[in-house]
């Protein structure tokens, strides 16, 4: 039996909802009926269209007047400027027109009745089905016309038709992507599944209130052509999504109706706070833009239907950044059948190649948590899992966007901040109050894609509190740049694999870490001043810093000079080399001074293949020879199978003073491979992955420090939770003692252990979700075991206990129990994070950690409140106890009571 999905998507004539509705407009009228369009444009399924016109003008013989025309003289791509000319001119009262999609087996036909007269499109329908049934499917068409379903619940009718925005006849034809679509139609796709879609210029005025009740709703077709990622990979989704891409004078607009069968009380929309990683496990709509259109970089934005916003850029189509804030506004609303969303971005918000006619990439996203869905606008390769919508090069071509000839952006965010401090020392406790004023960012656009940062007597007091960690290594420990100042084009800086948001790709060092500008031994260094440069140019990629610090004397800091300069150029159709060269005037807590340069390249090549490498070079005062460090590395990461292969070397004295690095003086041989079934017999399980690892680490000299095999399986449900068994035998020399506790040291010697980890996560649709893990294993000559609470949704990322839409608690717990021959110890980390979101942009926080390894109970409550786009209230409370002395309530170290206030000023 044919299985068609019949959907509409415009108001029937009078409110009707029945094809004789239909046989009565049409009744003794004449109608001309023209071939419909062939949207993907491949010439040997061009007939299509003129049967389907056959069809229509047999099936409507019986009712009305089909004026003769000669339909095969007809272009097939006729406008619809000149499908209405021609129904004038054969004196004709309707017209019908139409396109059809193929896309592997299946076939999309939709369908319009315009006036003649006004031009407005009075019917709409949509019929889909399996290609070998076009036959079937065509006879569908005419009744799917006469039952067009009515426009959602708060749409007010138009007192007339409104009518279609002139046709801009001036869109060029991209190169390799299909041709773009003629108005009324915003989408067209080729065989392949590549799109083009097309923006509308405004002609009158969007109430951003999220109802999609505007006339231009009713006169340009949507973008609803979306592919399933999962669990389904290439069908059609199971709920319909239509988007329309709007811009004026001064804004760009993403509109959207989002269908939804189920009733709100069972969708997956609990989070609302502003860039909480948890958005992503909400039901959502997603977009990325490409505004350079260099197909590997873009911004990323998420709405959930209660107003929440997760927005960032990607840079390379891997690293991250999803702290930077780019000024827009979102609101959201309700329809009989889903929810809508109206978005507007400011152009000055978005940097973008010169000239006024833009062609970007753009990638479309519908999340339905509820249903574990996720559908995308292009088909894109299951190998890319969670981050799909990173894969720039395969997101479709927006044209038709004309930005404003205005002149260079310019903004100023200065700030009042006031704070109360109150620390105690060995003469007790004292308390003092200070202010202070400054500039957080001044911003000047040099040209549409160069901009220009400048900061003044920098204070980030407002900035949330770093997430505790336990480190059983002999390593150092990553944390994330939360900062706003050094966060917009962040990714610029990556080199080499490494300086990504999640840390880089392990022991890989980082050219540039921005925490060690204004942070040492953990306390705060003053910043007097300096700048930043980022941007485009031509096929280049440039990231200037240039920051000056103060002195710090508790940390013995010296006054520093930080530059950095990162240069990078797209080179074939997604790879790029690079080289970055930084300096540093002084060292922690030292004279001297630190230079390190180094060149990258990174390659890829179809959808999931890549080839990367660099090599670089410090030099540090009193420490000459070597100081060099390289990789190399190749991936493979389909969704079946996986393969990863690399070398990295890191001198003894490679030693990069504005990066990071995890482990020094090593040569590491890394090898994993990965099968990921997905069982079609098993309808429970999404599904299944075996991995298995090795990892050769040896010191520049060539002697075995570490060497650990590693397998584990995994299993994905549909309901999205998950299962996880790990297993690890790790080999490590220690050449000199390591304390692991404070009173208890590992000896110098070679030691064999082992490690077993069993984990189940409960998915986002519980109102309890996170992980629990419990692990247990030989370590060190003696036995540690493990269990923790919480995690697995992203970088810090904790369990979820959802009180309501608006307040969640987010626990964790971490106990390890060492018993070692030197001594037994226990490290618990507890850390409990309350959010309440007042309004998507107003929200509370409270961050409660306890970490036994250092004997710290810390509080941070955090009050943000963005009063206007870009301008932000912060009322901030951090204490610091320790509790260290038994028996006795943790004893106070410090309080501070800080409120910050900022404005920004755009011109």
């Amino acid at each position: 039996m044919l299985a068609l999905a019949l959907l509409s998507t415009a108001a029937p004539l009078h409110g009707q909802n029945d094809a004789a509705d239909l046989d009565r407009l049409l009744a003794g009228t004449q109608v001309v009926v023209v071939p419909f369009r062939n949207i993907a444009g491949g010439p040997d399924t061009n007939w299509i269209g003129e049967g389907i016109a056959e069809v229509l003008a047999t099936d409507l013989a019986a009712t009305a007047t089909v004026v003769a025309i000669d339909r095969a003289a007809l272009a097939d791509a006729l406008t619809a400027a000149d499908a209405l000319a021609l129904c004038r001119r054969a004196g004709a009262r309707w017209i019908i027109q139409g396109g059809y999609q193929l896309l592997g087996a299946q076939v999309r036909v939709t369908a319009r009745l315009l006036d003649c007269e006004t031009g407005a499109a009075v019917r709409r329908a949509r019929v889909d089905g399996r290609r070998d049934e076009l036959f079937a499917l065509q006879d569908r068409i005419l009744p799917a016309l006469g039952s067009s379903a009515g426009a959602p619940a708060g749409a007010s009718a138009p007192a007339a038709p409104a009518r279609l925005p002139a046709a801009d006849a001036g869109v060029a034809a991209v190169a390799g992507a299909p041709p773009p679509p003629v108005l009324p139609a915003t989408l067209s796709r080729n065989d392949a599944g590549q799109a083009t879609v097309r923006a509308v210029r405004l002609t009158g005025t969007l109430a951003l209130d999220g109802i999609l009740d505007e006339a231009i709703y009713r006169t340009i077709d949507p973008i609803s052509d979306f592919v399933q990622y999962e669990p389904v990979h290439g069908a059609l989704p199971t709920e319909k999504t239509e988007v329309w891409l709007f811009f004026d004078d001064t804004h760009f607009y993403i509109t959207a109706r989002c269908w939804h069968s189920a009733p709100e009380s069972e969708w997956i929309a609990n989070e609302m706070r502003r860039d909480s990683f948890n958005l992503l496990n909400n039901e959502h709509f997603g977009f990325m833009l490409d505004t350079f259109y260099d197909r590997r970089n873009g911004i990323i934005i998420n709405i959930t239907p209660i107003g929440g916003r997760m927005d960032g850029q990607i840079a390379d189509e891997r690293d991250w950044n999803g702290d930077w804030n780019p000024i827009w506004n979102v609101r959201t609303g309700r329809f009989d059948g889903g929810w809508t969303l109206e978005a507007e971005i400011p152009f000055k918000s978005l940097r973008y190649r010169p000239g006024r006619d833009q062609v970007w990439g753009i990638q479309l996203r519908r999340n339905l948590q509820s249903k574990n869905e996720v559908a995308y606008l292009t088909p894109l390769d299951l190998g890319l899992g969670r981050s799909a919508i990173f894969h720039v090069s395969q997101a479709a071509t927006l044209v038709g966007v004309e930005v404003p000839s205005t002149g260079p952006l310019f903004e100023v965010k200065p700030y009042l901040i006031g704070d109360l401090n109150s620390n105690v020392d060995p003469s007790g406790l004292t308390t003092h109050g200070s202010g202070n004023v400054g500039l957080d960012i001044v911003k000047y656009g040099v040209t549409e894609n160069l901009t220009l940062d400048f900061t003044l007597n920098t204070d980030f007091a407002q900035v949330e509190a770093d997430e505790q960690q336990v480190n059983l290594t002999r390593f150092s420990l990553f944390f994330p740049e939360k900062r706003e100042f050094f966060l917009e084009n962040q990714g610029v800086f990556g080199f080499g694999g490494g300086g990504g948001a999640f840390g880089g790709s392990g022991e890989t060092p980082i050219m540039f870490y921005s925490r060690q500008i204004g942070l040492t031994a953990g306390r705060e260094v003053p910043i007097v001043g300096g700048g930043r440069l980022t941007g485009r140019a031509g096929r280049f990629t440039l990231g200037l810093v240039n920051i000056q610090t103060g002195e710090e004397p508790t940390a013995s800091a010296l006054g520093t000079n930080f530059t950095v300069a990162r240069l990078k150029r797209n080179v074939l159709r997604r790879s790029s080399i690079g080289a970055i060269v930084t300096n540093r005037s002084a060292l922690a807590g030292r004279p001297g001074s630190n230079q390190a340069v180094g060149v990258d390249a990174a390659f890829a090549f179809y959808d999931n293949i890549s080839l990367s490498g660099y090599w670089a070079k410090t030099r540090t005062t009193d420490l000459e020879g070597n100081d060099t460090s390289y990789k190399g590395e190749f991936s493979y990461n389909g969704d079946r199978y996986g393969l990863v292969a690399e070398h990295l070397f890191v001198d003894e004295r490679f030693s990069p003073g504005v990066g990071f690095l995890r482990r020094p003086d090593l040569r590491k041989s890394f090898g994993s491979l990965r099968f990921s079934p997905r069982p079609a017999s098993i309808d429970w399980i999404r599904r299944l992955s075996w991995q298995g690892s090795f990892d050769f680490i040896t010191d520049a000299g060539g002697t075995v420090e570490t060497r650990e095999a590693v397998g584990s399986f995994q299993v994905e449900l549909e309901n999205s939770d998950g299962f996880d068994v790990f297993f690890a035998n790790t080999y490590d020399l220690l050449q000199r003692p390591f304390a692991i506790a404070s009173d208890v040291t590992i000896p110098v010697g070679a030691y064999n252990f082992s490690d077993s980890r069993v984990s189940y996560r409960f998915g986002p649709q519980r109102r309890l979700s996170g992980n629990l893990t419990v692990s247990h294993g030989s370590f060190y000559g003696g036995t540690k075991s493990a269990i923790a609470i919480g995690g697995g949704f992203g970088p810090g990322g904790g369990g979820r206990i959802e009180v309501s839409p608006q307040f969640a608690v987010e626990p964790g717990l971490s106990i390890n129990r060492i018993e070692l021959p030197q001594g037994s110890f226990t490290t618990q980390l507890v850390t409990t994070r309350a959010t309440y979101t007042f309004t998507p942009t107003m929200f509370v926080s409270a961050l409660m950690q306890y970490n036994s390894s250092n004997s710290a109970l810390s509080t941070n409550v955090r009050l943000r409140w963005e009063y206007q786009p870009g301008s932000e209230l912060f009322i901030v409370f951090n204490e610091q106890r320790d509790s260290f002395t038994p028996q006795r309530f943790p004893e106070l170290e410090n309080r501070a009571f800080i409120v910050k206030i900022n404005r920004l000023f755009r011109f």
